[in-house]
């Protein structure tokens, strides 16, 4: 009989942005984003990720509306420190929130957090999401100092960005790896809950799901491309089937 201790399954939200950027290119109502999460729903997700970004550039605010009135999962609200999401986060009241950097000129998230330089700014937003009933979560790289910083501050968990580790390759990937380990890690020794998200497919998430202190990974991008070749259901199921081969493999 093995003494190893059974490990958590890690959740997968489902990310329907980009849903929104394929509708917003024609400025219609096509395709509808709160359908994309009724089917991840229906595929087996965990849970829907939406960030709503100040430019507007793929989901819209009532998206957020629509999702909180229909889906039966936790709605993960992706928001910039900004008094205006502030206030659209404490109306909704998401199950949680991730509060992620923000450019206006940037395609995608393309970092983490700084939050030790950003601590005076980010804390009252912290405080009121928590008070307002909503579980916080920050989006950083994998840095002991940012842990650290995240953990002192309050955030109930975060979210180490992966996407240098994705777009590393050979040795280069494996260090990225070694980083996110060790990032994850020390995570779970402050009592934080870990996630992990961004840039994430077929070929990365298996090495990830290894890693044992990982809770959930937020995986967007790839799976709504993927979708438009097999359908959202059957590219949850392949990336389901990877994670949990990934993290049997411990």
């Amino acid at each position: 009989m093995s003494n190893k201790m059974p490990l958590h399954k890690i959740r997968l939200g489902v990310n329907i942005d980009h849903v929104a950027t394929v509708r917003n290119a024609r400025g219609g109502v096509e395709p509808d984003p709160l359908r994309a999460a009724l089917l991840a729903q229906e595929a087996g997700a965990d849970g829907i990720t939406a960030h709503l970004r100040e430019d507007r550039r793929h989901i819209k605010d009532e998206d957020i509306a629509r999702l909180m009135a229909h889906i039966n999962i936790p709605l993960n609200f992706e928001m910039a420190a900004t008094d205006e999401m502030l206030a659209i986060a404490i109306s909704h009241k998401p199950a949680s929130a991730c509060i992620v950097p923000e450019k206006r000129q940037e395609l995608t998230t393309e970092g983490g957090l700084d939050i030790i330089g950003g601590y005076d700014h980010l804390k009252p937003y912290i405080v009121a999401l928590q008070e307002a009933g909503i579980s916080v979560s920050l989006f950083i790289d994998a840095d002991v100092r940012q842990i650290k910083a995240s953990k002192e501050i309050g955030a109930d968990k975060v979210e180490l960005h992966t996407g240098a580790y994705v777009d590393a390759l050979g040795e280069k990937r494996v260090n990225q790896l070694e980083r996110l380990r060790s990032g994850a890690a020390y995570c779970a020794s402050l009592d934080l809950e870990v996630h992990a998200g961004h840039g994430l497919n077929y070929q990365t998430v298996e090495a990830v799901a290894e890693i044992p202190e990982f809770c959930e990974f937020n995986i967007g991008h790839f799976l709504i491309g993927e979708a438009i070749f097999v359908g959202l259901d059957q590219a949850i199921a392949e990336m389901r089937r990877l994670m949990d081969k990934g993290r049997a493999a411990i």
